[in-house]
């Protein structure tokens, strides 16, 4: 692991948290120092003003693990399929027993909490934060430095304005404390619908419409260099994929999910999802889900924030809708818990630790994400520990692998995305899939699009710019894990992403919603992708897998990468789909405008592409004709 050496290069704005790992600089009065805990956007020239001593603020400082040592042996010990303890997961009693802080360091915390007046709101089992909520007032007093506002990307976000202390005798026991600045801000869903209306403010896709790959041709030509199928033009893109069509792709069938749970976790929930799930299951002739089959949870303790507007609740609506009903249209039997933290801001981190130490479920999908893995360790490390817990309880996590492809146009160099940058968690990456009329793989390549703007009359399209793709690439964090290292990719450090399914917008999945148009709020469908598509995707097609083979598969990375042949090897084809959309997102009042936009193109993110085995696009690649057969044991 490499995070040491990053601690000053994190990019300006996603410096986020804090961190110490056995302290040694002392502040006075025997204080010790939390290196690296201001952001480095917490500057001079982005000062906008004092923060206000009366704003209300609620963080967490996390605790490590007692032995870290042998956590992550065991964790990687009961995750290699060979080793003596493959599949021997631990019930969280038992993970708590052996590997949770002591209970004399956890009351050190908090007692020293509450000394400085700050309200101690909830401690998890596995001691592994105490949540905490106090005044700006008291925490310059008690971390010792003054906090301002700063202006970051025409954001004003709040910030220590130096390095933070804390007492000397915790400098051993305090390996993070997460929340003092709003860094989380910059968290961000990977979800694609359309640029110009968010699902949440009512959207449709303007006909025409193909129910399946290149059913309906369109006027215009190919773009130069797209041209690598036997077509005589453009086809127009489809209504949207169904969970029919996406299972034959893959070759999956055979299996529902029975037996299995499936945790999501996002922010905010829905008002009314299972209503819209249960609509979209009967258009689709899959079951219906009962509240016994799909419970939705707020952790205990996690601190509630007014709504921010910045935070756009609604549109995180979509999201869920968008997880729910593609983990569902994979494994209509299984069990799913959504969790949603109340605010995306500072509540995901525990969100999943409340999924892991309460063992929600076996598999757990996530579709949010930094735009780059250069955070400094305070914020890294607690989360590594989560999913360190994760493996050892049989939990396996998935990660989208990024919308932006390898974040060159969105932060202005090459990084992967973090969390996907985690060597514990499986990162999945995105394709551009077309499917047949007997729901077949027509053409799968990867997730990279270039947008051209179409004139309806001279059939003349011109490009207007690259949009999106799969993120991916190597981790500058991580060294290159081992079961990476073993299949012989030969990388620099943690190769993202590890797999893919469906994820192209103009390929991706039919979903069903209630939104609010013009004329009212009711329910509607409409297209949607990004990596947040494949993430959940692939955690439904784990719990068949874990179905046929009777058992969690856990953290299966090291599985995945003993199997390749499981994996359908995407390779590059150039190729394009015409689309026409509504130019106010929902009808043809205020007209239409014609697109171009490409497959495997990757103009916009020059360090990846798809290719032969392995790449970072596609990872392994998506499920293939063998996935049930040799993961499904």
């Amino acid at each position: 692991m490499k995070i040491n050496t990053i601690l000053c290069t994190a990019l300006p704005v996603l410096a986020a948290s804090l961190w110490a790992s056995g302290a040694t600089q002392a502040a006075p009065a025997a204080r010790a120092v939390l290196a690296g805990s201001a952001p480095a956007w917490a500057t001079s020239q982005n000062f906008v003003a004092s923060t206000d001593s009366s704003t209300d603020v609620g963080f967490r400082v996390y605790l490590g693990w007692k032995d870290e040592a042998a956590a992550t042996a065991l964790a990687l010990a009961v995750s290699a399929p060979g080793n003596a303890s493959y599949g021997h997961y631990l019930a969280p009693t038992e993970f708590r027993k052996q590997f949770a802080p002591d209970a004399n360091d956890v009351a050190q915390v908090q007692n020293w909490l509450r000394s400085q007046g700050f309200s101690v709101q909830y401690t998890p089992k596995n001691g592994h934060y105490i949540s905490a909520e106090g005044t700006v007032a008291q925490l310059q007093t008690a971390f010792g430095v003054a906090f301002g506002n700063y202006i970051v990307r025409g954001q004003i976000v709040r910030a220590p304005g130096a390095d933070v202390s804390i007492p000397a005798s915790l400098a051993n026991v305090v390996h993070a404390v997460i929340g003092l600045d709003e860094s989380y801000q910059f968290v961000q869903s990977q979800r694609r619908a359309d640029s110009n209306a968010p699902p949440s403010a009512g959207f449709r896709n303007s006909p025409p419409l193909s129910a399946f790959w290149a059913e309906l041709p369109s006027p215009y030509a190919f773009p130069t260099g797209f041209t690598g199928l036997a077509l005589p033009s453009v086809p127009w893109a489809v209504k949207g994929a169904t969970p029919a069509q996406i299972k034959g792709a893959y070759g999956i069938s055979g299996y529902d999910g029975a037996g299995q749970t499936v945790a999501i976790i996002d922010a905010y929930a829905s008002p009314t999802i299972l209503q819209d799930v249960n609509q979209w299951s009967v258009n689709r002739g899959l079951p219906t889900m009962n509240p016994s089959q799909f419970v939705q949870v707020v952790p205990p303790g996690v601190y509630k924030r007014p709504q921010n507007p910045k935070q756009d609740p609604q549109g995180w609506y979509g999201e869920e809708t968008l997880d729910v009903e593609a983990v569902h249209g994979m494994a209509p039997a299984a069990k799913i818990v959504y969790v949603g933290a109340p605010n995306n801001y500072q509540d995901l981190d525990a969100a999943m630790n409340h999924v892991v130490d309460e063992h929600l479920a076996q598999i757990v999908t996530n579709s949010y994400g930094f735009s780059t893995e250069l955070l400094p360790r305070g914020y890294v490390k607690p989360l590594e520990d989560t999913l360190i817990q994760a493996a050892i309880e049989g939990i396996g996590v998935y990660f989208s692998s990024g919308d932006n492809g390898d974040e060159t146009s969105t932060v202005g160099f090459a990084t992967v995305d973090w969390p996907a940058a985690s060597p514990w968690v499986t990162a999945v990456g995105g394709t551009s899939l077309g499917i047949s009329a007997a729901n077949t793989r027509a053409i799968e390549t990867g997730w990279g699009t270039s947008s051209y703007r179409c004139n309806s009359s001279t059939l003349v399209c011109t490009r207007a710019g690259w949009l999106y793709g799969a993120g991916g690439g190597v981790s500058v964090l991580f060294d290159e894990p081992t079961y990476q290292r073993s299949a012989g990719l030969n990388l620099t450090g943690r190769g993202v992403p590890d797999v893919a399914a469906i994820a192209d917008p103009q390929t991706g999945l039919l979903v069903g919603q209630t939104q609010t148009f013009p004329n009212g709020a009711f329910y509607d469908e409409y297209r949607i992708g990004g990596t947040s598509l494949a993430s959940p995707i692939f955690a439904g097609l784990m719990a068949l897998a874990d179905q046929r083979a009777g058992h969690a598969h856990g953290f299966a990375n090291p599985l995945f990468y003993a199997n390749p042949s499981a994996f359908y090897d995407v390779v590059s084809v150039k190729t394009a789909v015409a689309r026409r959309n509504f130019v106010n997102g929902v009808d043809a009042t205020s007209g239409t405008a014609d697109f171009l936009r490409t497959f495997d193109d990757y103009s916009g993110s020059p360090t990846q592409h798809t290719n032969a085995g392995w790449d970072n696009v596609t990872g392994l690649g998506t499920p293939g004709a063998s996935f049930l057969t040799l993961i499904g044991q």
